[in-house]
């Protein structure tokens, strides 16, 4: 998997875009990436997974705070900041953007 060498938020178009260490750049929506945060709150705890958070349409991330060398957290406009997104999660849940 390549390795993400920069990663920018685009407040105009809530759009995340991650560049790649092989040239390859990557984007997901703040949309997207809240409704499949990797958070307990999101995913469940062990058991079933809950319902999709409702009412997140226009959602923005407010914040990105660096964990380690492995994640991101996101910390979004509606106050949700416990997932963080591994450089996997980022890449399985972005989409690959034509150059």
């Amino acid at each position: 998997m390549p390795w993400p060498k920069q990663i920018k938020y685009d407040s105009a178009t809530r759009t995340l875009m991650i560049t790649y260490d092989d040239g390859s750049l990557r984007q997901a929506s703040a949309f997207h990436l809240r409704v499949n945060s990797p958070s307990a709150e999101v995913q469940g705890h062990g058991g079933e997974r809950p319902p999709a958070p409702m009412g997140k349409e226009n959602v923005s991330i407010a914040a990105m705070e660096p964990v380690g060398n492995y994640a991101v957290r996101l910390v979004f406009d509606d106050g949700h900041n416990s997932g963080l997104f591994t450089w996997q999660i980022l890449h399985e849940l972005s989409e690959g953007v034509s150059s």
